[in-house]
């Protein structure tokens, strides 16, 4: 698939903004920390994703039903879904310099029926765009940063009318965070995911 930059300008990839607010002084403090212990910028993107694939909790998961959206959030109470949990990674690496995207999967609902919007990253590193997905693993789920082909949490199935958007966000898809910042629990916000963008 052609990954298709929304913005024309790289420097929209390293914004600043509500979501991804990569300037709060947890962000900052989280990156640091990482930072020092890495070589070069793969080695930081590395363990910025694995920090938050394994140390944030993905809250469908856990069980948890706080609702987080804002990445100094998501650092600071270690738990969010997919999309909050790309806002931190995006917020991790933008942190560092290092160009990232949000980006978009429809899959079937695991409530039973129909469709959601699954939230990604896509990070930019030797030139090109490479798609991660930070929601953290579990049985059946082994996500793995790559930049040598994708390593994603789920495959589309096309046959279940599944896919992968090519569109990379600068920002947050607006459908997504309004949906995000209204959910007064996460099983409402389970229940009011977008199925489509």
């Amino acid at each position: 698939m052609q990954l298709i930059q929304e913005k024309p300008d790289l420097s929209a990839y390293l914004a600043s903004d509500e979501a991804i607010d990569h300037l709060h002084p947890l962000v900052r403090e989280t990156a640091a920390r990482l930072a020092a212990q890495a070589t070069d910028s793969y080695v930081y993107a590395q363990a910025a994703y694995e920090f938050v694939r394994d140390t944030i909790s993905h809250s469908a998961d856990s069980g948890d039903p706080r609702v987080t959206w804002r990445a100094s959030d998501v650092l600071a109470q270690g738990t969010g879904i997919c999309h909050a949990k790309a806002h931190a990674l995006a917020a991790l690496l933008r942190a560092e310099d290092i160009p990232t995207a949000l980006s978009y999967q429809r899959l079937t609902h695991d409530v039973g029926s129909g469709h959601c919007v699954h939230g990604l990253v896509a990070v930019r590193l030797g030139g090109a765009w490479h798609r991660q997905d930070p929601r953290g693993n579990k049985p059946g789920v082994d996500a793995r940063f790559s930049l040598a082909g994708e390593r994603l949490a789920f495959l589309p199935d096309a046959e279940s009318n599944e896919m992968d958007y090519p569109v990379l966000y600068a920002a947050p898809h607006p459908v997504v965070l309004r949906v995000m910042k209204e959910a007064p629990d996460r099983p409402y916000l389970w229940e009011h995911l977008p199925d489509a963008l």
